[in-house]
This record gives C-alpha cells, sequence and structure tokens, in this order.
C-alpha cells in the first residue's frame, strides 16, 4: 500500500480513516509521522513520505505526531489475513516473543535463521524485528504513562525496556517529550487515577462498521462458566499470560471496544491487548471484506443489512481446540456443560473481586494427565479428546500465532475424529484462517438452502470461490439468518 504514492496522497488530502494503520505519512518539513487521518491541514504532496509501520518512521528520524497518535491506531489487516512468514513473525510480535525470547526466539518458533527473518521484515516493512518490537514497548509505555499512576521505573519495566535509561531515551526519540512531560500534559480530569493496582481501563480503536452481534453473541453463548461470562453489557474472560493471568473485561462502544485489564503482572499488557484485539478481530478491514461478499447478489442483502461482522476468535488457540472437540455433535449448553467440568476440575483457581469469574482454562499438559474414564462422553470422542490433548501437550501439534495454516490443517486431518468441520472451524476462530469455510455446516446449508444458493457441500464451496479469501466472514453473514443466541448481543 504504502508504494502506491498516488492513493496514500489522496487518503491522506480524505483524512480516509479507512486506511489508518495500512500505511504512515512521514512529513519531511517537521519530521512527524501521522496517520492517513490526521485532523490536521494536509502537507504538501511534495513533502509527504509514506512507509508501511510506525518503526520505519521512528528508524529514519521521524517522531509520533501529538495530534491524531499514530501509535494508537488498529492493526495492519494484512497480517491476519495472510499465513506467510512477515505475516506469522508479525503475530509473534504483537504476542511479544520478541521481548521474551529475542530475535532468536522469534526463529526458532518460525523455523528460519534469524538472518532470513531480519530480511523479510526489512525488505517489507522497513523495519527489523527489534525496531518492530521497540515500537511497540513505547505504544505500551506510553498507555502505561497516561493510564495509570504507576512510578517512571515500574512503567519502564513493565513495558518491556530493560533500563530506565533506554525507556527515558526511547520516549523521548519517539514522542519528542520526556515521559513526565507525557504524563503533565494530560487534562486534570484525566490525570491517572489510584485506581485497583494492576488494572487499566482503555479503548480499542477498529475500523468502521463494527456490528457486535454476532460477535460478543457468540462469544456470550458459547462461555464456559467460571472462564467467561457476560456482566453488565460486557463480555468477560481469564487469560493465561507469560507472566501471569488476568481477567479482561469488553464492552462495544459505537467507535471503540472499552477495555479493562486487571493482570497480575503488568508486563503481560501488550500480549492481553494484542489476545484481545485478535479475539474480536478488530485489525479487520470490514470495508474491503464487505465489498468482496457484496458482488454475490444473493449475500449483498445480508451484508447491507448489518455491514461489519466481525469473525469471533479465541485469545487460547489451544484451549478453543480443545473446546472445539467438546462440541462435536453436541448442543451448545452440552459442550459448556463438559467444559465447565473439566475447568472446575483441571483448572487454576483464581480470585475475580468484580464478577463470577474463578478459573483459567485448564492447559494441555494438564488434561493430558487426568483419567479418560472420567470424561462422560461417547468412547470414539474420548479418544478424540485424548490424541488431542496429549498431542498438544508434547508439541507434536502446535496450534499459535505464527502457525502455519495449511500444515496445521494436515496434522489435524490426521487426528483420529477429526473431519473437515472440526479442522475448518479451528482454522476459522482458532488460527484466524480469514478463508476458512465450513460447506457441511447445518446451519450453514439451511441458510444457503433459504437463501436460493446451493446447498449441497460441493455445489456450496463451488459458488463460494467468489467470496475468497473472506469466506470465514461469509459464514458469519450466513448463520446470522438463524434465530440462535449466538447471533444476539445479549442484554
Amino acid at each position: 500500500m504504502h508504494t502506491d504514492r498516488e492513493r496514500c496522497v489522496r487518503a491522506v488530502q480524505s483524512k480516509d480513516a479507512r486506511f489508518d494503520g495500512w500505511f504512515y505519512t512521514a512529513v519531511l518539513t517537521t519530521r512527524i509521522y501521522c496517520r492517513p487521518s490526521c485532523p490536521v491541514v494536509p502537507p504538501k504532496p511534495e513533502n509527504m513520505t509514506f512507509y508501511p509501520s510506525a518503526a520505519a518512521c521512528q528508524q529514519a528520524g521521524f517522531r509520533a505526531c501529538k495530534r491524531c497518535r499514530p501509535d494508537t491506531s488498529p492493526g495492519s489487516p494484512e497480517w491476519n489475513r495472510r499465513a506467510d512468514l512477515v505475516a506469522r513473525a508479525m503475530r509473534l510480535i504483537a504476542d511479544g516473543v520478541v521481548d521474551r525470547d529475542g530475535v532468536p526466539g522469534l526463529a526458532a518458533r518460525l523455523g528460519y535463521s534469524t538472518r532470513q527473518i531480519e530480511r523479510q521484515l526489512l525488505a517489507e516493512l522497513g523495519a527489523g524485528p527489534l525496531a518492530l518490537a521497540r515500537a511497540q514497548r513505547a505504544q505500551t509505555a506510553r498507555l502505561l504513562i497516561e493510564t495509570t499512576a504507576l512510578p517512571m521505573a515500574e512503567i519502564a519495566f513493565a513495558a518491556g525496556f530493560s533500563s530506565i535509561r533506554t525507556f527515558n531515551d526511547t520516549v523521548r526519540e519517539v514522542f519528542a517529550l520526556a515521559p513526565s512531560e507525557l504524563r503533565a500534559r494530560l487534562p486534570k480530569k484525566r490525570n491517572p487515577q489510584s485506581a485497583t493496582p494492576g488494572t487499566l481501563t482503555l479503548r480499542l480503536p477498529f475500523r468502521t462498521p463494527l456490528n457486535p452481534d454476532n460477535l460478543f453473541g457468540h462469544l456470550a453463548a458459547t462461555a464456559v462458566p467460571g472462564v467467561e461470562e457476560w456482566r453488565d453489557g460486557a463480555y468477560r474472560r481469564t487469560l493465561r499470560l507469560p507472566y501471569g493471568h488476568g481477567i479482561a473485561t469488553l464492552a462495544p462502544e459505537p467507535d471503540h471496544i472499552a477495555c479493562r485489564l486487571t493482570l497480575s503482572d503488568l508486563r503481560d499488557l501488550p500480549v492481553a491487548i494484542s489476545r484481545c484485539r485478535r479475539m474480536l478481530d478488530l485489525d479487520a478491514d470490514p470495508v474491503a471484506i464487505d465489498d468482496q461478499l457484496r458482488t454475490d447478489p444473493l449475500l449483498a442483502p445480508l451484508v447491507d443489512k448489518a455491514p461489519g461482522r466481525r469473525v469471533p476468535r479465541t485469545v487460547d488457540e489451544a484451549e478453543f481446540a480443545v473446546r472445539a472437540v467438546l462440541g462435536q455433535q453436541v448442543s451448545t449448553a452440552a459442550a459448556r456443560t463438559h467444559a465447565s467440568r473439566l475447568v472446575t476440575a483441571h483448572g487454576d483457581p483464581i480470585d475475580d473481586p468484580e464478577g463470577g469469574l474463578t478459573h483459567l482454562f485448564p492447559t494441555p499438559e494438564a488434561l493430558a494427565a487426568l483419567d479418560p474414564e472420567s470424561l462422560a462422553m461417547p468412547r470414539t470422542r474420548r479418544t478424540t479428546f485424548t490424541t488431542l490433548v496429549r498431542q498438544l501437550a508434547d508439541g507434536t501439534v502446535h496450534l499459535g500465532p505464527e502457525s502455519d495454516w495449511p500444515e496445521t490443517r494436515a496434522q489435524l486431518l490426521a487426528l483420529p475424529g477429526f473431519g473437515p468441520w472440526t479442522v475448518d472451524v479451528i482454522a476459522m476462530r482458532a488460527l484466524g484462517d480469514p478463508d476458512a469455510f465450513l460447506p457441511t455446516d447445518l446451519g450453514i446449508r439451511r441458510a444457503a438452502q433459504d437463501l436460493g444458493l446451493p446447498s449441497t457441500p460441493s455445489a456450496l464451496t463451488a459458488r463460494a470461490a467468489a467470496w475468497r479469501p473472506w469466506r470465514a466472514y461469509a459464514v458469519q453473514y450466513l448463520w446470522a439468518t438463524d434465530s440462535h443466541p449466538i447471533n444476539f448481543l445479549p442484554v
């Protein structure tokens, strides 16, 4: 996108918010970089240059605009619709792997050399993994400075910096202000309050439109008691994080998602934000998706009626795969019951003073150690379940942000009891494949028949070729024709 200069200039001159996060505008005269929708008077085209990432702008010596705050833009939709090396690396960097394990750890997770990863990231994003992680740390630091009353030393280490000096230098370089000056600029009514320790309130931006009905409806209707709940207009769930655990409270607002995070270790903040954004599919480009689906005259009325549907995803890929097996050939209520029993027996207990959450979902290691005879399910599904958790526990099958979609599909299909429906629903909601499709799903076939679409799996798959690469979003529109609770925002 950033190489198409004419298109970028038009987006900046029209202040088009749809392109926020796709590219960044650096102004040669002021040495400031902005998001395309920056509210200030656009610079002259000859003074604009364009970069694919905030990290590339920072490396080139530009500082972030104080008006449009480009560090708070939605993420690029590229990293959630692709499965190549660069996209997988970006998902891992957002998940904090570089901060925890360094570039060698990133390379090990991806199965490539550090040189290969650095070369490809530099070619496409104008910055290597260290610079991209540094930009993320700067964003986290600003968030903590402006939303908490924490001392700067604690913020420095919570944001992932190795020293206070590095923290001070980075904040000054990126924002042209010292950390204390950033906090001093806040209006008095917005000065950080001494709230509950480890609790932060923030706004998660997204590209409009966003239809919250099926997104929050699905998460609430399938919520596992003790791990998830719908309370006071918000979806709440527990999070298992690298340094500890947390609780996320998420509520839809017209122009953002209100997010409240309670963390046992603030170093988990960027990871918690990244996983919440991924679960709610907030980096999607709904205009591009809906425009493609509208090309089918039978889908177009569904899109026009409620545009901006997202794919409800997960914060833990392994957890979702386990729950997908528990939900095979049973009702939503039965699947929740099975999962709740496992949570009570094998999940790690936590405290939740603000609600009814009681446990973290059990790890594959904990589930692999259970007695199979204790599972109240048919023997064949019991075999499917135990095989899956054993292979997740020993690393034979790995599900994560860096998963190679075709390879992981093949691994899952080789497991006993894994058919196309189970594999595709995991690909869609856990791995994040935007083109995953469920032609054998009963609800999809019923909706297709009602709309006049082909209802047999093979014929529907052929028709759906025109919806690619967004067939997972077509699934959401087709499911929404039913009166199932997953399609309605809880009251």
